[in-house]
């Protein structure tokens, strides 16, 4: 009998130990304070509509804020793979805090999923997979955009960081392949409160169109700028303006202009074969619900889409060893890499081994602000 309990007693606490180590643990680290909060508050407005598990395994959480500075998410970083020893990363919503993350990220072994198009170089992204579209997916259709309307030559107007040069130096590749010519180059830092200088620069070198590379409610100011100095070409948004946020500070100035985006925020008027419009529609439907009709936007669509990504890798993972443990991590990133095509919100995702961006030259949209709103361009 005596042994008959120490049985027992034995596999109940296997039991549990099977129970903890199925948890999938999951950090966040977004930027809920500082210039980007217009960025990671929406994300995480996405992120508090997941489920409770996935594949079975229950969800837990841990959302930390790196208050739009690198080194405070490089020390969020530390403290998820070292004190809560997660699964998987998922962020930053900007460019130069993701890039900043995904050492650490390698250095532990731990999947990271950015929400922005963190650009690293050759070999430096083995753990890192982006669930935003590269500069290059977002400029073909920009610049077709651009060919189309007689655009011969460009202005820049970009940040100095990392979206920013990755912008300069993409865009200028598509475009100079189309045959267009990039002009009068002029650069601000994300601090900035003002441009003046560089905008009267680039109304004076009189250019057909001008890309203003900024974020969120951020961008809203080169762009007023420019408007404000008397230029009348066409001005052109990167993703990273895909927000109400733009039109709301922008206001009549940003009227007229073309932000080029993917098409989660415009899934009504998506045509029925797009092979994003089932998975838009439903994420549309679900954020307007829980957060008011029109406030959908493309960053809390990247939490939509991490979430049906993780839906696919994890059982792939799973099959392999349980969370929590070194051998899993391993095999949730091998499962990126063998994912195969999968339609979400804001395109086709397809990651391999050599292509940690995933998204096709064919996945985003041009948009223009008409009355306050998002018009999609043919």
């Amino acid at each position: 009998m005596r042994t008959a309990r120490k049985l027992i007693a034995a596999g109940l606490i296997v039991g549990v130990a099977l129970s903890a180590r199925a948890e999938l643990t999951v950090g966040v680290v977004l930027s809920l304070s500082g210039p980007a909060s217009g960025l990671g508050i929406p994300t995480h407005n996405g992120f508090k509509l997941w489920p409770d598990s996935i594949a079975g395994q229950k969800l837990k959480m841990i959302v930390l804020d790196d208050a739009t500075d690198p080194a405070t998410g490089v020390k969020n970083v530390r403290r998820l793979v070292t004190d809560d020893k997660v699964d998987v990363i998922l962020g930053s919503t900007t460019t130069p805090i993701s890039v900043a993350m995904a050492e650490e990220a390698a250095q532990s072994g731990t999947l990271q999923i950015a929400i922005s198009p963190p650009p690293l170089p050759p070999g430096k992204d083995t753990w890192t997979f982006r669930m935003a579209h590269s500069a290059t997916v977002i400029a073909h259709p920009m610049v077709a955009h651009m060919k189309k309307h007689g655009v011969k030559n460009v202005g820049f107007l970009g940040y100095t960081d990392a979206y920013g040069e990755s912008w300069l130096k993409e865009f200028g590749a598509v475009a100079e392949q189309a045959g267009l010519k990039m002009t009068a180059i002029e650069r601000f830092q994300r601090t900035d409160t003002g441009v003046t200088a560089q905008a009267l620069k680039l109304v004076s070198a009189n250019p057909d169109a001008i890309l203003v590379v900024a974020s969120g409610s951020g961008a809203a100011m080169p762009h007023r700028a420019l408007v404000e100095r008397g230029f009348k070409g066409r001005i052109y948004q990167t993703h990273a303006a895909a927000s109400r946020d733009l039109m709301r500070v922008g206001g009549k100035d940003v009227e007229g202009s073309y932000v080029v985006s993917g098409p989660a925020t415009v899934a009504e008027q998506l045509p029925d074969a797009n092979p994003s419009k089932k998975a838009a529609l439903d994420y549309v439907q679900k954020y307007d619900k829980a957060y008011g009709a029109g406030m959908r936007n493309q960053f809390a669509a990247h939490a939509y889409d991490t979430l049906m990504v993780l839906e696919k890798v994890v059982p792939m993972a799973l099959r392999k060893a349980e969370p929590g443990t070194r051998e899993f991590r391993a095999a949730l990133r091998d499962a990126m890499e063998n994912m195969g095509p999968l339609p979400v919100s804001q395109g086709v995702l397809n990651f391999t081994k050599s292509d940690h961006w995933g998204f096709t030259n064919d996945s985003a949209v041009v948009l223009k602000v008409v009355n306050g709103d998002w018009e999609v361009q043919p």
